[in-house]
């Protein structure tokens, strides 16, 4: 019992030592482990899904146009997005850093001399806008609304062309979305500004009086591929792992930044038909699917559920509010140290630099970590198993204890000794070539033809001592004990050379220094120990 014990704990040290061997290892690549046994799962990925800004693009948001509903450019598009941007409160997006970086519009507009706030409907996902309301100069109340330009235009009912209101038409409404595929067509992300005229005595507000108002243009925002992707996607698809793109975006910007960073794009699939889908449905079509787009935040998490469910392992990566719930679903959760913190409270690793290449590096270690995990399991399980048969015959065929108590635990504190050098020892290039994942059936026929086959050369051992050296009495026990330990804890340590690489050992993969020096110092130990 206390041996089963003892191996208990020994198995837990050793996987624990070689998850922090690769925690280690990590850090040192910009990976911070935050859950140490998510690192099986970074090397068993083989679907990522990513967010599409500051992942494939650089993360870097600039305002570069503000248009009227004809594409000319309005000062007043700007100034109403300015304000909507200053006065909000919460959580600032990177569309509301870069207006607010036009500080010339603050000067201009006098806005604590101007303006007071009055109220706000905040940004929903669901609705995907916001409003902030303004008093200015003891006037009217202005209600200011940003946001998707499908959904402005479903509020909205007139739109504004100079200082004319004119009613908004279908042309209107068609000429304006054709303008925002234009924008988005080359790489720009497309937001809309409306507003409308409240009397003073009218509040508080609520999502209510965001209706009929006035569409005035258009802001575009360009936040250009990031060079680095490209080659990361590339090496993350030679090392098995599909990478899907889930955003909020809409489809057309998607598909562009994808074409950029060289991304193929097999399929796509909106949020409102993910809607409408259901789970057998959803199932069928996400694996086809590349670009998932319009996307709520509990769709992301639906789409990471079903993808698992479908026997896939899961990677998202993510650093905003609306990933939580993605993040926590995942079977790895990937953020960023500059990410929110609700986003890397969510998170199993915290990348230190946004970049796919980051993380490339750290599915590498994770299916280095997991192979010299394998090599324990392997090795424990199977010496175990030949172990008891070779225990179970020798004690029946035998007149004495074919190894004594005391030469039991020497050998096993020897062969543990032995184990600590897996977690410095290599992987075969070939064997990070792909994702690896739990095969209880292939270690479990791994130890089921591997022990018996150890236990050969203990019958061998018996033998030999039996017969040749005429150990074969209760007098001579000793020599039988001692011979069975020494030739023992020399196949224990040795195979796991064998199964370290399914190359020719030492030849064509050759251990580690640390794996190498410490199975030399246990064996000569074992020799020495004896005389």
């Amino acid at each position: 019992i206390s041996s089963a014990a003892s191996d208990v704990y020994k198995r837990q040290m050793i996987v624990t030592a070689n998850l922090s061997r690769g925690a280690i290892s990590m850090s040192k690549k910009k990976v911070i482990v935050k859950n140490i046994d998510s690192i099986q799962n970074l090397g068993a990925m083989n679907i990522l899904c990513t967010d599409k800004t500051g992942t494939l693009t650089q993360d870097r948001i600039i305002l570069e146009m503000h248009l009227n509903y004809l594409g000319r450019d309005s000062a007043e598009v700007l100034q109403l997005a300015f304000l909507n941007s200053f006065y909000q409160t919460g959580l600032k997006s990177l569309l509301d850093v870069a207006v607010l970086n036009h500080l010339e519009i603050h000067a201009a507009l006098e806005i604590e001399n101007r303006f007071i706030k009055i109220d706000e409907i905040p940004f929903d996902f669901q609705r995907r806008l916001m409003s902030v309301v303004v008093e200015e100069e003891n006037h009217h109340h202005e209600l200011i609304c940003k946001g998707a330009v499908e959904e402005i235009l479903a509020i909205c009912i007139q739109v504004k062309d100079g200082d004319l209101i004119k009613p908004l038409d279908q042309a209107i409404r068609e000429g304006v979305l054709q303008l925002t595929s234009n924008l988005n067509n080359d790489g720009l992300r497309v937001i809309a500004v409306a507003y409308k005229e409240v009397p003073r005595q009218h509040e508080p507000y609520s999502l209510a009086d965001e209706s009929a108002l006035t569409l005035v243009g258009l802001i575009a925002f360009l936040d250009p591929p990031k060079e680095s992707a490209a080659q990361a996607i590339k090496e993350l698809n030679r090392g098995g792992v599909a990478v899907k793109v889930l955003t909020g975006d809409n489809q057309v910007i998607a598909r562009k930044t994808c074409k950029d960073v060289g991304l193929h794009v097999e399929g796509i699939l909106l949020g409102s038909e993910i809607e409408a889908l259901s789970e057998q449905e959803l199932g069928a079509r996400v694996e086809g699917a590349t670009i998932f787009a319009k996307l709520t935040p509990l769709q992301k998490s639906r789409i990471i559920k079903v993808l698992r469910g479908r026997g896939h392992v899961v990677g998202f990566m993510g650093d905003g509010i609306n990933d939580a719930a993605a993040l926590r679903e995942a079977d790895i959760g990937i953020s960023v140290d500059t990410a929110v913190d609700i986003a890397k409270e969510s998170a199993d690793i915290v990348l230190l630099e946004k970049s796919l290449l980051v993380l490339n590096e750290g599915v590498a270690e994770g299916r280095r970590t997991f192979g010299n995990i394998v090599k324990y399991i392997k090795m424990g399980t199977s010496s175990a198993f030949g172990n008891m048969f070779s225990m179970l015959g020798a004690s029946i065929a035998l007149p004495f204890l074919p190894m004594l108590p005391v030469q039991i635990l020497l050998n096993n504190l020897l062969y543990d000794f032995s184990q600590t050098g897996i977690p410095f020892d290599q992987v075969d290039p070939d064997y990070l070539e792909k994702p690896r994942k739990w095969k209880v059936n292939e270690i479990r026929r791994f130890m089921v033809c591997i022990g018996p086959v150890s236990s050969l050369f203990d019958y061998a051992t018996f033998a030999l001592m039996w017969f040749v050296f005429k150990a074969n009495s209760v007098e001579n026990q000793s020599l039988f004990q001692t011979g069975w330990f020494v030739e023992s804890l020399m196949t224990q340590t040795l195979i796991v050379h064998i199964i370290r690489t399914a190359k020719v050992p030492f030849l064509q993969s050759r251990p580690s220094l640390a794996m190498a020096l410490v199975t030399v110092c246990v064996m000569g130990i074992g020799i020495m120990i004896p005389f």
